[in-house]
């Protein structure tokens, strides 16, 4: 399906009528109020945090018996096509259940059954996330007031835009969801691409050798190695991982100072933005930007292009590369690659380390992990040619990835805006 913006025309004011949700429905179910038992095999349980951005993610999922699955779907059997919306922790993150998926529910969600005479299900989604809708979400329809708990009654109240062509609507904005789930799909495969050739050369040490074959499977000298307790190929040394680069933190300027911060300043990045950009091995920017006064107030340092950021507390071990000139908060130890080494190299050699990282790290409120114990952690390091060559090697899947996070960046906005658009009547189809 195309998405060629040619036949959308702006409308200037609103021109949509709303149902209530309980009457676009064959039935809204809530889930039990019970925590299932959770086995290692059987049948999916979906939780709060399968859903998110529309999505039903499986990454990490929980399994039950057979003998639960069938008493927690006695009320109401999801079925691919129906929705589920969580009520609390977070309120109103919405999912269609796809093809081939046999599921119960968690606790804090909804099972919702679209009545598909009346209402298209992805029209429904897309209509339920928008913002028109996740306000009333985040509202009580009497005080107004923040609810931290989504009712059953308020939900079958809410008010659904009803536009037309529903299909068409949905077709588009689904049609650019195809697209940024395919380009994460190419892109775990990418990253789990590089992570199992970054083993085969600097864990199993089976780099190809002068003649192009693997070194140690054929027979490279391999000897051992004191400080790693452990043999490594010849001419290859233990060091630290302060020998990969510059280890650099951060500040976090006075918040008490509003022109300290703005959002179109220098990007500057908090421990909860890589939380945000997980999936993703590249950052641009964080939810929030410091100024020139704020770098001034906090003595902060610009870390160029390629830095490989590690958060270093709240929590330990989140990643990224930095996409452009940046700047961090407290929350992060940084490695700025020198002439040696790569950030190709840095961001896997650092990534391999993480079990040690996290071990050593300390605190009495929260672990944090120091610049001082991080310049301590042993790495092995490979001669300059083979480090080299496996950064010739790995460039172009690098900045593959790169370029499939920034598309779907532009994906995202353009549906992010065309979604209230289309919803509030402001845009429509010819």
């Amino acid at each position: 399906m195309s998405t060629s913006l040619d036949p959308i025309i702006v409308k200037k004011r609103y021109e949509g009528i709303t149902k209530p949700l309980s009457k676009l429905c064959h039935s809204i179910t809530d889930c039990h109020h019970s925590t299932p038992k959770y086995t290692s095999a059987g049948k999916i349980v979906i939780r709060n945090f399968n859903i998110k951005n529309g999505r039903l993610i499986l990454d990490n999922v929980s399994f039950t018996d057979e003998e639960t699955y069938q008493a927690r779907i006695a009320r109401s059997k999801p079925e691919p096509g129906d929705l589920i919306i969580t009520r609390e922790a977070p309120m109103g993150e919405i999912c269609i259940i796809p093809e081939g998926i046999e599921c119960c529910l968690g606790q804090r969600m909804v099972l919702i059954k679209p009545d598909e005479n009346i209402i298209d299900n992805n029209y429904l989604l897309y209509a339920i996330l928008s913002e028109y809708v996740q306000k009333q979400i985040l509202k009580s329809n009497n005080t107004g007031s923040i609810v931290s708990n989504l009712r059953i009654p308020d939900l079958e109240d809410l008010q659904i835009p009803i536009k037309e062509p529903q299909s068409q609507i949905a077709g588009i904005l689904s049609a650019l969801d195809a697209k940024i789930d395919l380009n994460n799909r190419i892109n775990a495969e990418l990253e789990a691409m590089a992570k199992t050739i970054y083993d085969y050369w600097f864990v199993q040490f089976d780099f190809p050798d002068e003649n192009g074959k693997p070194y140690k499977s054929s027979g490279g000298k391999m000897v051992y190695n004191k400080t790693l307790r452990r043999e490594i190929p010849e001419k290859w040394k233990a060091g630290t991982l302060e020998d990969l680069g510059k280890i650099v933190g951060g500040s976090t300027p006075s918040t008490k100072v509003e022109a300290n911060f703005s959002e179109n300043g220098i990007p500057w990045i908090a421990p909860n933005d890589l939380s945000n950009n997980v999936g993703n091995k590249y950052i641009t920017k964080g939810s929030l930007d410091v100024t020139l006064e704020g770098i001034k107030d906090a003595s902060l340092k610009l870390y160029p292009k390629g830095t490989v950021l590690l958060s270093s507390r709240a929590p330990i071990g989140y990643m990224a590369i930095a996409r452009n000139k940046l700047t961090t908060n407290q929350g992060f130890k940084s490695f700025i690659p020198n002439n040696k080494f790569s950030t190709e190299f840095v961001f896997y050699a650092v990534k391999n380390s993480m079990k040690a990282i996290i071990q050593y790290a300390s605190g009495s409120t929260f672990k944090e992990v120091s610049g001082t114990i991080l310049k301590t952690i042993n790495v092995c390091l490979p001669p300059p040619d083979i480090a080299d060559g496996y950064t010739n090697h790995m460039r172009s899947t690098f900045s593959r990835q790169d370029f499939l996070e920034q598309e779907n960046q532009q994906l995202t906005q353009l549906r992010d805006w065309l979604l209230p658009m289309l919803m509030n009547g402001q845009v429509t189809m010819k």
